[in-house]
């Protein structure tokens, strides 16, 4: 009898035992990824898309230019203070605010197809610099909170492969649509409405979005304990990003991971190719940053058991691919002809000549996805709350959105081609020794910053299921929504 009770105890207690927590939950850090990935793919991934064309799709330049001015500095400034607006309403109202901005941006272009007129144009691209800086704060918080510390890299990289997907299929519709167009020329409005179809859709997937109390880590930890915060606290947290050391460590690596996008885009795509050619050239852009991505985060989560040990390592892989390439474009550049390029190439005309603009192109997309995912990686290893984490991503979404606000008012002004060039590769150079520093200075290994304070939870199997998935014992939404 004393052995059948055991053994019927032992059985119920097995039975009530709960399974370890699928990682494919609404409320999981996966899941909540990829969707903000979604979200990325219909808006910034179809705008990567139209600017990667060169003048937005225009044939003159001068209106995208100007539009694009307009648009990072107003980014510049909700840039930072994208992340306490984030900690004000929470994840759902700021992303819908921002997503909703590119639609309008890419309808300016439609109308700038008819009427030729840039006031429009320009207040669309400063208006869409409100939203981005909303969307991006946001999509900062998320992507570098929600992930457990051990796997930031990999969830940084997933994000950037599906937000990438988007520039892959934006560069498809216009080569698809204008593949017959081989002469210098602006998009057709199907181009444009194709954009804004995708960029209506992000804004509507923006709502699918949840906070961060209620998304819970397979390991039963949550994204943050804090659900609230106020405007004073805001205000003062922001201000306190100027002086904070950390963050200007990343100021030069912030200013360029921008920066050179007007001098590929314009200068590179928009100069070289013919119409139809771009919009190719921007599929194998886009998809070789997700390559890259990919690369960088699996490196920057498994190469070393040493998180200090993974970034230093990391940054060192990235200059050195960054230099390279970086030479390869200076070499393609003493080939133009007083900023020229003589004969437009395209993909089934111009032969073997077509072959080497387009690898450095391809390489140009594969570094950038290396040092913004590299960067955001050090971003995330400086803390683990959302709360924190927003205002670190504002900032330097803010910083970064002020050096591309510069750089396309640099090209606008007719700038050589080389200068820009060799400015470009000295700002990517200065920011590694930086970043050394930062991650030598500031990011300790996983052991050591769970002794300093990283809050756990209990393991899921001692919570109970409801709680598991997003909901307290009564049935009620665990944290308070944004």
């Amino acid at each position: 009898m004393g052995l059948g009770s055991e053994e019927e105890e032992q059985r119920k207690e097995e039975e009530g035992t709960s399974l370890p927590p699928s990682p494919y939950r609404y409320n999981s850090p996966l899941v909540q990824v990829c969707l903000i990935g979604l979200v990325c793919f219909c808006c910034p991934g179809m705008f990567n898309a139209l600017s990667g064309m060169g003048g937005g799709g225009q044939i003159h330049h001068e209106a995208a230019n100007n539009a694009n001015t307009a648009l990072y500095t107003t980014f510049s400034v909700f840039g930072v203070l994208g992340g306490g607006i984030y900690n004000l309403l929470g994840p759902r109202l700021t992303l819908l605010a921002g997503c909703s901005t590119y639609v309008l941006y890419a309808g300016s272009f439609l109308s700038y197809n008819h009427s030729h007129r840039q006031p429009f144009v320009v207040f669309a691209g400063a208006l869409l610099g409100v939203g981005a800086g909303l969307l991006w704060a946001g999509q900062g918080a998320i992507m570098t909170s929600y992930p457990p510390p051990r796997r930031k890299g990999s969830y940084i990289s997933l994000f950037w492969a599906i937000f990438n997907l988007g520039g892959v299929i934006g560069g498809l519709i216009p080569f698809i649509l204008n593949y017959h167009r081989k002469e210098a020329a602006s998009v057709n409005d199907g181009t444009y409405i194709a954009f804004m179809c995708f960029m209506a859709a992000g804004a509507a997937l923006s709502l699918a979005i949840l906070p961060p109390a209620q998304v819970v880590r397979d390991d039963g930890t949550r994204a943050t304990a804090t659900t609230y915060s106020d405007v004073r606290t805001e205000a003062v947290e922001i201000l306190k990003l100027f002086a904070n050391w950390k963050m200007l460590l990343i100021v030069p690596a912030a200013w360029a991971s921008n920066f050179f996008y007007t001098y590929q885009f314009n200068n590179v795509n928009g100069v070289i190719f013919t119409l139809r050619t771009k919009g190719l050239n921007n599929v194998f852009y886009w998809g070789a940053q997700m390559l890259g991505s990919f690369g960088i985060g699996y490196f920057l989560d498994f190469s070393f058991k040493s998180r200090r040990t993974r970034g230093l390592a990391g940054i060192g892989a990235v200059a050195v691919l960054g230099t390279g390439i970086w030479a390869g474009g200076l070499a393609n550049q003493l080939r133009y002809t007083n900023g020229k390029w003589e004969d437009p190439l395209d993909f089934r005309d111009s032969g073997g000549r077509f072959a080497g603009p387009f690898v450095l192109y391809f390489s140009y997309g594969l570094l950038d996805a290396m040092f913004q995912s590299l960067c955001y990686w050090v971003i995330g290893a400086l803390a683990d709350d959302s709360e924190t984490l927003s205002r670190y991503s504002g900032f330097y979404k803010g910083v970064q959105s002020a050096g591309a606000a510069v750089a396309w008012q640099i090209d606008n002004r007719k700038t050589p081609l080389l200068s820009q060039l060799v400015v470009n590769w000295s700002l990517t150079t200065v920011s590694y020794p930086l970043l050394v520093a930062l991650v030598l200075l500031a990011v300790k290994d996983e052991d050591a910053a769970a002794e300093d304070g990283e809050s756990k939870m209990p393991n899921p199997s001692a919570l109970p299921a409801s709680v598991v998935d997003g909901y307290d014992e009564q049935g009620e939404k665990s944290g308070k929504t944004g």
